[in-house]
C-alpha cells in the first residue's frame, strides 16, 4: 500500500506540480486552506504531511499539533527564530521555496524511511543490512564497499520493496548536494555494478517494459 501525503498549499502552480510528482509513488490529498485541512485529518490517516507556513486562513504550524506523523514545512519564510521554533515543535523538516523537487522528494523518502517502524538504525532487504546511522552496507557481517551513487541506488530499492519501480522513480532518487544526476544511459551501468557487489544476497529483478524490482 501506498504511503499517504497530506500536502497544505494554498498556491495552485506549485501544488500542482508537487501533485504530479508525488503521485508517482504516494496517495496525495491536497488542502488548499488550514480549515480544509482540519477537517481531512478527522477522516482520514496520513503517513506525512507537507505544510506551506502561511495560508490564507493561518498558519501551517496550526495544522502541526493535530498531526501525529512526520511533518515537512514548505515555505517563503527562512527566519532562523520561524526555522529553530518549527524544530523545536518536531518538524522533520523546513524547505524554502523556491526548492528543488529531487531534493525535496528524497527528503520525503528518508523521513519516511526513518518513520516506518523499521526497529533499531539497520534496514534488512533480502541479505543485505544497512546502517542507516554508520552509512555502512553488511552481507553476511562483511562490509561492502559501495559508492555514494550506489548506497543510494540501493536506499532506493530498499525503500521500495516489492514495488516496480520505472528508470525515471529511481533517477529522481539519485541527486546530490550539488545538483549533479545520473544519466538515464548510466544506470544500467549502476545496477550492473551493485548486482555484482551485492551477488546473491539481493535479487535486483528487471521488469521487461516497466522497470526494476525487489521482493
Amino acid at each position: 500500500m501506498k504511503n499517504k501525503i497530506l500536502l497544505l498549499e494554498d498556491d495552485l502552480m506549485i501544488a500542482g506540480g508537487l501533485i504530479y510528482a508525488l503521485e508517482q509513488e504516494y496517495q496525495v490529498v491536497h488542502a488548499k486552506t488550514v480549515e480544509a485541512a482540519k477537517k481531512v485529518i478527522k477522516t482520514e490517516n496520513f503517513d506525512l504531511a507537507i505544510l506551506d507556513m502561511q495560508l490564507p486562513d493561518g498558519l501551517g504550524t496550526d495544522i502541526q499539533p493535530l498531526l501525529s506523523v512526520p511533518v515537512v514545512f514548505l515555505t517563503v519564510v527562512d527566519d532562523e527564530g520561524n526555522i529553530v521554533k518549527a524544530f523545536e515543535n518536531g518538524a522533520a523538516d523546513y524547505i524554502t521555496k523556491p526548492f528543488r523537487l529531487r531534493e525535496l522528494l528524497a527528503r520525503i523518502k528518508r523521513i519516511l524511511l526513518q518513520h516506518s517502524g523499521i526497529s533499531g538504525q539497520f534496514v534488512h532487504v533480502g541479505e543485505v543490512k544497512i546502517d542507516l546511522d554508520g552509512v555502512k552496507v553488511f552481507v553476511n557481517d562483511e562490509v561492502i564497499d559501495l559508492t555514494a551513487l550506489e548506497y543510494k541506488l540501493l536506499l532506493t530499492f530498499a525503500t521500495n520493496k516489492g514495488r516496480v519501480m520505472t528508470r525515471e522513480q529511481i533517477l529522481d532518487n539519485l541527486w546530490d548536494n550539488q545538483g549533479n544526476f545520473v544519466e538515464d544511459n548510466t544506470l544500467t551501468v549502476y545496477i550492473k555494478r551493485l548486482r555484482a557487489k551485492l551477488g546473491g544476497a539481493l535479487d535486483i529483478q528487471t521488469v521487461r517494459g516497466m522497470g526494476y524490482r525487489v521482493d
